[in-house]
């Protein structure tokens, strides 16, 4: 996916964000996806964000590829988000993985 693309989507997730009431003002866990061909790759390159992340999980997915999900403590920013997931693309791509984007868990408020 070309960066342009990924920027178009971040964009409009944050937007969506914001108009469902997300508090931008707090820091949340920011999950990043990538996917691998094989698990030592994937630990690999979970392996190089210690000491950053709140959590890296990696798992088999049916098809047999290996995910690699790895949460990030951080305020929900275009430039944050963007600046951290270009790293992230840096580091699973020489592993042979490939960036699938990044979400976050919102709680919405009870009504």
């Amino acid at each position: 996916m070309s960066s342009s693309q990924n920027d178009d989507i971040s964009s409009n997730v944050l937007r969506q964000m914001k108009a469902g009431g997300f508090d931008f003002t707090r820091i949340h866990p920011i999950e990043f996806y990538a996917v691998f061909p094989d698990e030592a790759n994937a630990r690999r390159a979970a392996g190089q964000f210690r000491g950053e992340s709140l959590n890296a999980q990696v798992h088999e997915r049916d098809d047999g590829a290996w995910h690699l999900e790895l949460s990030k403590v951080m305020y929900a920013t275009y430039g944050g988000i963007g600046d951290f997931e270009e790293r992230f693309e840096q580091v699973v791509s020489p592993y042979g993985g490939e960036v699938e984007g990044w979400g976050v868990k919102h709680e919405r408020p009870i009504a």
